[in-house]
Formats: C-alpha cells, sequence, structure tokens
C-alpha cells in the first residue's frame, strides 16, 4: 500500500490538520515506510505459530520482575468522608438512579 499527497490531504482534512507542503510530504513519506514495515511483517509465515497468551509464556521459568505491593498512602477515609453528605459504614450513599 502507498499514499500519495493527495491521500494526506484528505487525511489532514479529515483530522483537521493544516499541513505545509513539506509537512505533507514528510508525513507521506514516513506513513509509506510505516506501510512497508508492515507488509514486511505480513510477508511472515506463522502458520503453526500457536499465539501466546502473555510475551512470558514462552519461558516457563522466566519471573516477572515486579515491584512489591505495598499501600503507599495511609487510610484516609474517615477524613474523605467529612464534607459527604451520606455516609453509612464507612461508605458514601447516593441517590438511587436505576428502578
Amino acid at each position: 500500500m502507498s499514499l500519495t499527497l493527495a491521500d494526506i490531504d484528505r487525511l489532514a482534512h479529515l483530522a483537521r490538520l493544516g499541513l505545509q507542503p513539506d509537512e505533507r510530504s514528510l508525513l507521506c513519506s514516513q506513513l509509506n515506510d510505516f506501510f512497508g514495515i508492515v507488509e514486511k511483517m505480513r510477508a511472515v509465515d506463522t502458520s503453526g505459530v500457536v499465539p501466546l497468551a502473555h510475551p512470558v509464556d514462552v519461558r516457563g521459568d522466566m519471573a516477572l520482575r515486579l515491584r512489591e505491593d505495598i499501600a503507599g498512602e495511609p487510610n484516609q477515609r474517615e477524613a474523605n468522608q467529612i464534607s459527604a453528605p451520606a455516609v453509612e459504614s464507612g461508605l458514601f450513599l447516593v441517590p438511587k438512579v436505576i428502578e
């Protein structure tokens, strides 16, 4: 797939972009380069390759490097609910909106 300057003009109009002539040609070449990369990826034979649910599934022995799940702020529920019009058992009460 290859875009022309007319295609760029149409896309710029739809996106409400005001492009200068040098920007048009630069954008056209960048988009055409991108589409070239996509075409190369589409040309790769992936038949028989099972899709991964997660990239780490390739290696079962690999552990994710995640940070510890530690609370960063103290619980300030009572302080936050002082200005609420209605509170019950630590929950904000709101009017019923669905019958």
